[in-house]
């Protein structure tokens, strides 16, 4: 008799591990994008200042912007890594219950779990347009990346009020998609007693909603005059 057994990182419970870890990186990704992004209230000088540095972390012992790139490849990879190891888990979950029932009770489960998928898809969605609308300039009518300020300005205009509500209703399923994935992230990596669920809720709320809440005074200000 032949017993196959997968590698610790294929089984389920590594999946969720490589799932946990990818996701707090990217958390902490966005804390620091967070972070950054409020330096528009300091005024354009500082804000195009600020933009600007990001291009020179490292120099002279790195070429400039290449720090920007290889965050850039981790952030890729670790993305990569979240949405397969999330993909893998979801058709095992599937695989393990083949039998569809006519009459299956409600699994009970806060919103944010019920919208997980949806709301990752949205996100990946929402990045790829962040990314042309304000990295490149693609899609800004500014479409300059030397002016991050006029870019951000421009970008959340009040005649573009429909990107804005995209960008509001981006952000709102990010933070369900946050405030589920950092609470089983806790779980997965510990966070599993009683005391430790509640720990983990709170956190995740917390952290969801400062976020948020973050991301979100910069197209309010700029559509209600704050930054001009």
């Amino acid at each position: 008799m032949v017993v196959t057994t997968r590698s610790p990182i294929r089984s389920s419970v590594g999946l969720k591990a490589l799932m946990a870890v990818t996701g707090i990186l990217l958390v902490l990704f966005l804390t620091v994008h967070m972070i950054g992004n409020l330096k528009i209230f300091t005024g354009e000088i500082s804000f195009d200042h600020y933009a600007h540095w990001l291009r020179t972390i490292g120099v002279p012992l790195m070429p400039e912007t290449w720090f920007l790139w290889i965050q850039r490849a981790v952030l890729t990879f670790a993305a990569i890594g979240h949405i397969a190891s999330a993909a893998i888990l979801a058709r095992r979950a599937r695989a393990a219950r083949p039998v569809k029932y006519a009459h299956r009770k409600p699994v009970q489960g806060s919103y944010a779990a019920r919208t997980m998928r949806w709301g990752g898809v949205i996100v990946l969605l929402f990045v790829v347009y962040h990314i042309l609308d304000f990295t490149t300039g693609t899609l800004n009518p500014v479409g300059d990346p030397d002016r991050p300020y006029a870019q951000v300005v421009a970008g959340f205009a009040l005649d573009r009020w429909y990107v804005t509500l995209f960008y509001v209703l981006a952000l709102v399923a990010l933070g369900f998609h946050l405030w589920h994935g950092i609470f089983s992230a806790m779980r997965t990596l510990g966070q599993q007693t009683p005391a430790g669920e509640r720990r983990a809720r709170i956190v995740a709320m917390v952290v969801s909603v400062a976020l948020i809440g973050g991301f979100l005074t910069v197209p309010f200000a700029v559509m209600t005059g704050l930054v001009s």
